[in-house]
C-alpha cells in the first residue's frame, strides 16, 4: 500500500541466530552477507516520494462527499461548480471557490503548457489533513479539493478548491488557508514547458507535521 507523503520508508532489519553460547556473527559481502543498501538522497530525513513517470503510483479512486467526491487527483478537466456542490448544504452561508489556472509566463519566460504529476494517494491524504486542520481553526467549515494531472494547457485550471461555511469570513479564510497548504505538504510536481526548454517546479515544500509552515499558512489566511 503507498506511503504517506513526506513519511520516512519502511525499513526492515534481519537479526542473525544464536548459538547456546553466544550470537554468531553476521557474513561478510565477500562470504555472501548481506550488502548494505546504497545512499538514499535526504538520508537522515524522509525520502521524497517517486514522480509515476518515475515508477511511483497511480492516482487513486477520489474520496466521496454528500454532494460528490470532495478530494480528487485526476487527469479529467475540473469542473469547479462541481467542487463548489460537493461541501454544499443548507446550513451554509457562503461558499468560498479558489480556482488556478496556468498562465502565459513565468520568471520572464513564455510558459507553453505545464504536465503535472502526482504521488496521488498521498496527495489526497494531504488534502483531507487540510481540510481537518481548516474544521479545527474554522469550525463549521467543509472542504473539497481537487488536482489535475497531465498535460494542462494556457488557460484552463489545475487546481480546484471549495471551502462552505455558516459564515463567508470562515469561508474565504478556510479556502486561502487550504491552498497555501496544498503548496505546502502536497506531493504534486509541475513540468513546465517553455520556449526554449522546460523544468520541473518539485512540490512539497514541508513536511505534514511542520508546525512552522502550518502557521505561516494560517497567517496568510488570516491577512
Amino acid at each position: 500500500m503507498p506511503l504517506v507523503s513526506g513519511a520516512g520508508t519502511a525499513r526492515s532489519t534481519i537479526s542473525g541466530g544464536y548459538t547456546e553460547q553466544m550470537p554468531v556473527p553476521p557474513k561478510l559481502p565477500s562470504e555472501g552477507g548481506l550488502v548494505s543498501p546504497k545512499p538514499r538522497s535526504g538520508e537522515g530525513g524522509p525520502v521524497p516520494p517517486k514522480r509515476p513517470s518515475e515508477g511511483g503510483p497511480v492516482s487513486p479512486k477520489p474520496r466521496s462527499g454528500e454532494g460528490g467526491h470532495l478530494f480528487a487527483v485526476a487527469a479529467a478537466t475540473l469542473d469547479p461548480a462541481a467542487v463548489a456542490a460537493a461541501v454544499a448544504r443548507s446550513g451554509d452561508g457562503a461558499i468560498t471557490t479558489f480556482v488556478g489556472l496556468v498562465r502565459d509566463h513565468n520568471a520572464g519566460r513564455r510558459v507553453l503548457w505545464l504536465d503535472y504529476e502526482a504521488f496521488a494517494p498521498l496527495a489526497v491524504k494531504a488534502f483531507e489533513q487540510v481540510a481537518s486542520e481548516a474544521a479545527a481553526r474554522w469550525p463549521g467549515a467543509r472542504m473539497a479539493i481537487h488536482h489535475r494531472t497531465g498535460r494542462v494547457a494556457i488557460g484552463e485550471a489545475s487546481v480546484a478548491i471549495a471551502a462552505a461555511s455558516p459564515h463567508r469570513a470562515d469561508a474565504f479564510a478556510a479556502c486561502r488557508y487550504a491552498i497555501e497548504r496544498v503548496k505546502q505538504i502536497a506531493p504534486i510536481w509541475k513540468h513546465e514547458h517553455f520556449e526554449g526548454g522546460d523544468v520541473w517546479i518539485e512540490g512539497a515544500t514541508a513536511h505534514p507535521s511542520d508546525e512552522a509552515a502550518r502557521l505561516a499558512a494560517l497567517e496568510r489566511a488570516c491577512t
